[in-house]
């Protein structure tokens, strides 16, 4: 057996060749196969079979298969591959912030594909974005072929989550994953009203700390006033 990716449409032949071992095999039949279905154009030489080949799509790929009949049975198989170029998206979340607009980018490593879908994560769901519809909220922009923008417009907390971009090639398709955070506008807020509440719970000891100490010292006034009376 032996893989054989592919990263692009291509023209390609396959070839079986009986080993010198089996030299001794006189009366045989070869047979060609892509799954079970049989090949009919065969190129033969001595000791060797071959079919050629154009992968222009996907519709092409997987197992072919040379199958020798006779006094044994001897079998070779190639398995065709689609190697879908990798998709760059950016492996920390996106963070924003809710009423704010977010810009999720993609791009193709080398390859140019053919067209760009994008998805969102609902549960186990997949839901094409489909900016025409809801130009109010997505705007999906072609930096260039191998890039791709999606703008989130007016973020609410329903938009966090898991957004794919799928880029589609002649041999398969390729996907980059990106995670969005929305958050409430009281989440930057807290730390300054953690602040503002040390501060007023200071302010308001320091205040009773104040008031204490002149109640104290006009008691102790008050006192001396006294002693004095009496020795009056």
């Amino acid at each position: 057996e032996k893989n054989i990716p592919l990263d692009s449409a291509s023209r390609i032949e396959l070839s079986c060749r009986l080993d010198n071992k089996y030299s001794h095999l006189k009366s045989f039949q070869v047979t060609w196969k892509r799954g079970n279905e049989t090949i009919r154009h065969i190129n033969k030489t001595e000791n060797s079979w071959s079919i050629q080949l154009m992968v222009l799509d996907s519709s092409k790929l997987g197992s072919y298969s040379c199958t020798l009949k006779g006094e044994e049975e001897i079998s070779a198989v190639f398995h065709l591959q689609g190697k879908m170029p990798k998709i760059e998206a950016k492996d920390k979340p996106i963070v924003s912030y809710e009423g704010d607009a977010a810009v999720l980018i993609c791009k193709s490593c080398g390859y140019t594909p053919i067209a760009w879908t994008w998805y969102m994560t609902n549960g186990s769901e997949q839901i094409v974005i489909n900016d025409s519809l809801l130009a109010d909220k997505y705007v999906i922009n072609k930096m260039s072929a191998n890039v791709t923008h999606l703008k989130i417009l007016k973020l609410a907390k329903e938009n966090d989550g898991v957004y794919w971009c799928e880029a589609a090639f002649e041999l398969g398709k390729s996907k980059g994953k990106l995670e969005l955070k929305v958050l409430s506008l009281m989440v930057p807020l807290k730390p300054f009203l953690a602040i503002v509440a040390e501060v007023g719970v200071l302010v308001t000891v320091v205040f009773l700390y104040e008031m204490y100490s002149k109640k104290k010292e006009k008691r102790a006034e008050d006192g001396r006033e006294f002693d004095q009376v009496e020795q009056l």
